[in-house]
């Protein structure tokens, strides 16, 4: 399929777009970050007010960007095209969101999105920032029944961004804000057809591929694959489809009221969705359920999908009141809504003409120090430049298993890593090191992969707290903290063929001998990697990309298990 798009160079899009906002909308909206990625109401922060910040992919406007104001959402983070933004960008959100209230994270459950996020609640939480969290799983196809927590969430989280902004904005507590959303996000189902396929702009590719006359039920926005592939059916035929499956499971009765959403993907005509929405009213009416507010058109795209798809909500007597609160955005307004005022914090910031103000920056916190040269610094510079030089082997490997991502996340964090460390005093706490690494890498180049270890050296950052320097003790202390932070946040456990097999292999040969030399210590932890890596290689990967192949990850190592065999082997190189 060729590639038609109206951008300048794929790489820019997406800076391009957030430029675009800022430029188009100073009075609604200001950037929270220097690269523009994390964008807040001009207002924010309202003291006193629960902040909502929301984030995800770039490619789904309005959904996330879109949804940033009164009544809704008070600050995003955005990722590049159908990629999670970084813990920092959000971390970013964040702060500039913070209005004494704390800060309720609210987005679609996708793995990349659910760990980086974690790893931003884990950045703010020093700074006295308060957050929850309520993932969207309205995606009614993506899983069973009983595992309704791990279904995607996709164009139904809009009705989560009205109640909970309506909740914040009326003075709700962080935990009633919470309650609000989780409420909505469980009482909300959507199903949706793909028609077309989405062309990312980097890749000049579609994401899938379609017969002439074949339509996909069950599709997700990024192009997931659907429960149904077949013939295209009729506007009824299909709207019937989505019926069966969202009525069987919200089972609304005569009397009972409904919120109703028609959403197009991206390249759907909005008489095509008004079809969709003549059955569901008249199906609805057939039951006796009465439509208490519907929203059609474009709330959730895949840049240029063609296809549709319909969320509802079954609703209570609160969160119909709160559905029908005013809410305004660049993207969308309801009961007259007035543009806020800009907070004084940004009124200060005089913005260049033609340009957005410059973004705050994080504060600046006071570098803990020891009064003698930190060796974990001294270790870990050398070690990290020579990083990128296992970038080809790990992508080959990421790319038989996963999406081939893994060099680059190595490369580039080792790359951020050694530039941040070089930036601390060379006396820095170990604590510091650990903290400025883990979010340093995090960063990066966002990913699973990047944000799971991420969050593991804020981890070893906090058990690090009470030691000047660390012994051989102590980095089996920093191997034990990240093996658990990665087990709590990515749910895998030994002997699924990730890399927290070869940490714990690690952990245990580093604390055999703490008392003994740095060098042999080393050596051990490497021989353990090593034997681990081969012999998980020939179990199937339990956990993440890896496990969606199956049987075929038989004989295969495991990337991530390799990554950090390759950086605990640079360790015991460098102390030979």
């Amino acid at each position: 399929m060729a590639l038609k798009k109206i951008i300048n160079r794929p790489a820019d899009f997406v800076d391009e777009l957030t430029e675009a906002l800022l430029l188009a909308h100073p009075e609604r909206l200001r950037a929270a970050s220097a690269d523009r990625r994390a964008l807040v109401r001009a207002d924010a922060p309202v003291a006193g007010e629960v902040g909502i910040v929301t984030g995800g992919g770039s490619g789904h406007l309005p959904l996330f960007l879109g949804y940033v104001g009164q009544g809704l959402a008070t600050g995003v983070a955005v990722g590049n095209v159908f990629s999670s933004p970084s813990a920092e960008q959000i971390a970013a959100a964040t702060r500039a969101c913070d209005g004494g209230a704390g800060v309720l994270y609210l987005y679609g459950n996708y793995g990349g999105d659910v760990y980086n996020f974690d790893l931003a609640a884990d950045i703010v939480a020093p700074q006295g920032i308060r957050t929850a969290t309520v993932l969207g799983t309205d995606d009614v196809l993506s899983a069973p029944r009983g595992r309704e927590s791990t279904r995607r969430g996709v164009a139904g989280l809009f009705f989560a961004y009205k109640t909970a902004g309506a909740a914040a904005r009326r003075g709700g507590s962080l935990e009633g804000v919470s309650e609000i959303a989780r409420r909505t996000v469980e009482g909300t189902r959507t199903m949706g057809v793909g028609l077309s396929p989405t062309i990312l702009p980097a890749a000049g590719e579609p994401t899938f591929t379609l017969e002439e006359g074949e339509m996909e039920v069950g599709i997700g926005i990024h192009g997931e694959p659907g429960s149904h592939r077949g013939s295209l059916e009729t506007a009824d035929e299909i709207t019937d489809r989505f019926l069966t499956e969202i009525l069987a499971e919200l089972e609304p009765g005569p009397g009972d009221r409904v919120a109703v959403l028609v959403n197009g993907l991206g390249a759907t005509p909005l008489e095509e969705l008004y079809l969709i929405y003549r059955r569901v009213h008249h199906v609805l009416a057939e039951r006796g359920v009465v439509v208490h507010r519907r929203y059609i058109g474009e709330f959730a795209t895949s840049l240029e999908m063609a296809g549709a798809s319909l969320s509802v909500l079954r609703l209570d007597d609160e969160l119909a009141e709160l559905l029908d609160a005013p809410a305004a955005s660049p993207f969308f307004a309801q009961g007259g809504a007035e543009p806020p005022a800009p907070s004084a914090a940004a009124a200060a910031r005089p913005a260049a003409s033609g340009a957005p103000a410059p973004a705050p920056q994080a504060p600046e916190a006071e570098v803990r120090r020891t009064g003698t040269p930190s060796g974990l610094r001294a270790l870990l510079l050398p070690v990290l430049e020579r990083m990128p030089e296992h970038a080809d082997e790990l992508r080959a490997l990421d790319a038989r298993l996963g999406d081939g991502d893994l060099g680059i996340t190595v490369s580039s964090g080792a790359a951020a890593v050694r530039e941040a460390l070089v930036g601390l005093p060379d006396d820095a706490h170990p604590s510091e090191v650990l903290r400025t690494a883990g979010i340093a890498f995090a960063s990066a180049n966002p990913s699973t992969f990047a944000a799971l270890v991420g969050s593991g050296l804020l981890a070893a950052a906090e058990r690090t707290g009470d030691l000047d320097e660390v012994a051989v003790a102590g980095t089996a202390l920093i191997a034990g903290a990240v093996a658990d932070r990665v087990q709590e946040r990515g749910g895998a456990r030994v002997g699924d063929k990730t890399l927290l097999d070869v940490l714990a292999a690690v952990r245990e040969a580093l604390a055999g001998d703490p008392g003994g030399s740095a060098a042999g210590a080393a050596g051990r932890a490497a021989a353990a990697a090593a034997r681990v890596v081969e012999e998980t290689a020939d179990l199937p990967s339990a956990r993440g990309r890896a496990a969606w192949v199956g049987e075929r990850s038989i004989g295969e190592r495991d990337p991530g298990s390799v990554a950090v065999l390759r950086f605990v082997e640079e360790v015991s190189d460098h102390l030979a």
